[in-house]
């Protein structure tokens, strides 16, 4: 079973590109969707988390404050990498388990047709690269990014941007494409690449 890689910055549109390969019966894994999960409430990295940064990182419910930590990390970068050490090897095991990479162990058959999809911001940052044969990169220019995050989540510009500076620069990102996604564009005109990319890795598999 070939595993591919997706990939690109805040505010890109991963999600969506992501659906429209799940729509077309691809099994897709979200590295975001796995990074909730090895921090909910009774997990050993969420009370490794509340040991370290203090219980206010909790919200009433015992859940973990993702916008107090998110502020946290991001305004000093030693606490960003203890939280990336501790969590980058828990996520790439859940990730392999849910991505079924095992050689000798036959995919399920849901796992149609030929190739599964590794969704993840961090995809080139981190080892999660190792997971994959090709990598897409989904790309919108920066300003595109801020106004897209801005307008879905509750962050300031300033907020945005040092997220942006956060992660690989969109340079180096498509310098280690195998495939380009323009997603600055209206979501029929990427469907459609989405469905010749798709008869390709299809074909290819």
């Amino acid at each position: 079973m070939k595993t591919i890689g997706l990939t690109g910055g805040i505010g890109s549109g991963k999600s969506t590109v992501a659906r429209f390969f799940q729509e077309l019966g691809v099994h897709a894994v979200d590295a975001d969707d796995v990074a909730r999960e090895v921090v909910e409430p009774g997990t050993p990295a969420l009370a490794a988390i509340a040991d370290h940064f203090g219980k206010d990182i909790l919200q009433a419910d015992g859940a973990l404050d993702r916008a107090a930590l998110r502020s946290v990390i991001f305004e000093t970068p030693s606490e960003r990498e203890w939280l990336e050490k501790l969590l980058h090897p828990i996520i790439e095991e859940e990730l392999t388990r849910q991505l079924w990479i095992h050689p000798d162990t036959p995919a399920p058959s849901d796992y149609a047709p030929g190739y599964t999809l590794l969704v993840s911001p961090l995809l080139l940052e981190t080892d999660q690269h190792h997971l994959v044969e090709q990598v897409i990169v989904v790309d919108v220019p920066e300003s595109v990014q801020i106004q897209r995050t801005t307008a879905r989540d509750d962050n300031t510009p300033e907020q945005v941007r040092k997220i942006i500076d956060a992660q690989m620069p969109r340079n180096d990102r498509l310098a280690k494409a195998d495939i380009r996604i323009d997603n600055d564009r209206d979501e029929g005109s990427v469907r459609e690449t989405v469905k010749a990319i798709h008869r390709q890795l299809t074909e290819i598999g």
